[in-house]
């Protein structure tokens, strides 16, 4: 798929799957629960959302794929969780963009004197959007970013309008009777919907340019502008409106705006209302039928859900996620919407329990470029913060939720199990535990691509060379002469050279010099006769191998070549030496497990190419 979305992209369709009744409806409820201190509670919830979306950028930044948490799911987990978190997201985000169209539609029908009926006004936008993000991701992302730009601008002006006309006795009480901290707590949990949409962004994550550094950054940046935007307008929603009208109001924000300017103020914010509706819908739909394509393309769904068209856009998950955000308007949409935050919540709660999983597994390809910082503690805390939020929701989104999670598992069993033999990084744990071989190297393999493509690797005559090399590991008790009896019979098979006379000139090029370049590495080199004679050798011996002082190297690095390949063998040194500078590499050559993935620790590592 084209990368073709930057930092603001990323920031804007993150901003725009944020903003929308979570903020123009829900304060007024949340003010009768526990008066001004719904601050504190909108606050507790963007932290929270910023604690769960760490998790979700690590993953993201490890594995920049479409599909976001179902591909990390899957990977981590295994199929059956990744197809019903898979089938679950996308029904969740589907419906979540239902409710957008639905709010659109019902301020059509109010501004229409309730002549323009709901389908009148859901079906045109619905198919707009649909063709939009089937024009292109990038083509989506930039209408997204004008709505964006617009939509700060006008909450911009509510704020400058306000902030002259706030009443200092509206703050006081700060919390309702009886509610204490408990209270804040429990209307967090209610109004974290309004920071639901943050986890929609990850499923765009193979379009990014630069994810290691537009993921993470877009993210954090986005989360922290919406919490405090939050933060700010229901300061002044709070100090304007009359704590009875704003108790007892839906539309609290453009009441507000009603009394600050007038009928221009009530329009901007209706306005405004509606460009959060319309923002929320099409990143949405961008996002949303991003679950298909990934499922399809693990064949755990028939494969035409995969498909893409001429510009890589996937047209079919696109029309049938449109499909279903239509149909579903025709359901009961308040109580779809809390199933579907559920569902949001639950996400974050299994992409905690992925890192924790894919940091266990220690696979050496598994490389965020961005890291959770305290873990497991802050994982784990995640967990556990978001379990609650779910239980508080109740048991009326809990069992619309266990029933996309029993047709998932019929999918499963049904289809997917019989196509699949996906390895994923919990059986690397079990692996480890049982000390059974359960794993082909097939996940590495996956991720060593991944790597490839979000790094934009092009290989040079060096990383050639290493595709090609032989790695090899030295048994329990070798030493140097061990060392050295592998190394020439190694060499032996590949040059015209006995193994006697390669074994003489490495011991040769000892003694005028050590070949020892940390207390880890070692760089044995020699020239050869002949022309166009060149090879690399990879050698590991997980003891050590004691060489001068109380070194015990662990990494050998054999070079071979002849005369004419002098510059190929400088550029090789150079290389290497900068290879083991990575402060990882010690830990990813020790963890290695097989042959191949010390290539791969090479192959993929940060480098000048030339």
């Amino acid at each position: 798929m084209k990368k073709g979305l930057g930092f603001i992209d990323v920031f804007c369709i993150a901003s725009g799957a944020m903003i929308s009744s979570g903020i123009f409806v829900l304060p007024g409820l949340a003010f009768s629960q526990v008066g001004p201190a719904m601050i504190l509670s909108y606050l507790l919830a963007g932290l929270l959302a910023l604690i769960g979306v760490l998790s979700v950028i690590e993953l993201a930044t490890a594995m920049p794929k479409a599909g976001g948490d179902y591909y990390f799911l899957t990977r981590s987990l295994g199929p059956l969780i990744g197809t019903v978190s898979g089938l679950l997201s996308w029904f969740a985000l589907s419906l979540k963009t239902a409710f957008a169209i639905f709010g659109l539609a019902e301020v059509i029908y109010l501004l229409s004197g309730e002549r323009i009926p709901l389908f009148a006004t859901a079906v045109p936008v619905t198919v707009l959007f649909a063709l939009l993000n089937i024009r292109g991701a990038e083509a989506a992302a930039k209408f997204e970013v004008a709505l964006v730009m617009l939509l700060f601008l006008l909450m911009g002006g509510y704020m400058v309008a306000g902030m002259p006309n706030l009443e200092a006795s509206h703050f006081t009480p700060f919390i309702n009777e009886g509610m204490g901290f408990s209270g804040i707590l429990s209307t967090a949990g209610f109004v974290f919907v309004s920071f639901g949409g943050l986890l929609k962004t990850a499923t765009i994550a193979e379009e990014v340019r630069n994810p290691r550094k537009n993921i993470p950054s877009g993210f954090i940046a986005a989360t922290l502008a919406i919490t405090l935007l939050y933060a700010l307008l229901l300061f002044v929603t709070i100090g304007v409106l009359p704590a009875e009208e704003l108790a007892g109001s839906y539309t609290p924000i453009a009441d507000t705006a009603r009394m600050l300017v007038g009928p221009i103020g009530y329009g901007a914010i209706t306005l405004a209302a509606v460009l959060a509706f319309v923002t929320t819908a099409n990143a949405g739909i961008m996002s949303a039928s991003r679950y298909p394509l990934a499922l399809g393309r693990d064949n755990l769904l028939p494969p035409f859900f995969a498909k893409v068209n001429r510009r890589g856009e996937p047209m079919v998950a696109i029309i049938l996620t449109s499909a279903i955000i239509l149909l579903s308007l025709l359901l009961d949409i308040e109580k779809l919407v809390k199933a579907a935050s559920a569902v949001v919540i639950s996400a974050y709660v299994l992409s905690a329990a992925a890192v924790l999983v894919m940091r266990q597994s220690k696979l050496t390809n598994y490389r965020p470029t961005f890291r959770v910082p305290w873990c497991p503690w802050l994982p784990l805390f995640g967990i556990i913060s978001f379990s609650l939020l779910i239980i508080d929701m109740g048991m009326a989104a809990i069992e619309v939720s266990l029933g996309i999670v029993v047709f998932g598992l019929l999918i499963y069993f049904f289809y997917g199990r019989k196509r699949t033999d996906m390895e994923y990084a919990l059986l690397h744990i079990v692996e480890s535990l049982t000390n059974k071989e359960l794993t082909a190297d097939s996940l590495e393999k996956e991720l060593y691509e991944v790597l490839e493509k979000r790094d934009e690797v092009v290989h040079d005559e060096f990383d050639e060379i290493l595709k090609n090399a032989e790695a090899l590991d030295l048994g329990p008790g070798a030493d140097q002469n061990e060392l050295l009896r592998v190394v020439s019979e190694a060499l032996e098979r590949v040059l015209d050279h006995s193994a006697e006379e390669i074994r003489r000139r490495f011991v040769e090029r000892e003694q005028q010099g050590s070949c020892v370049l940390t207390p880890f590495v070692a760089i044995p080199h020699i020239i050869v006769d002949g022309e166009g004679l060149f090879n690399i050798t990879l050698i590991r011996s997980r003891e050590g191998i004691p060489f001068e002082g109380d070194h015990s190297v662990k990494a050998f690095f054999v070079i071979a070549g002849s005369r004419d390949r002098r510059s190929m063998h400088l550029k090789a040194l150079a290389a290497i030496a900068h290879i083991v500078q990575h402060p990882e590499f010690e830990t990813r050559w020790t963890r290695a497990k097989n042959e191949a993935q010390l290539k791969d620790i090479l192959l993929l590592s940060e480098r000048i190419r030339m």
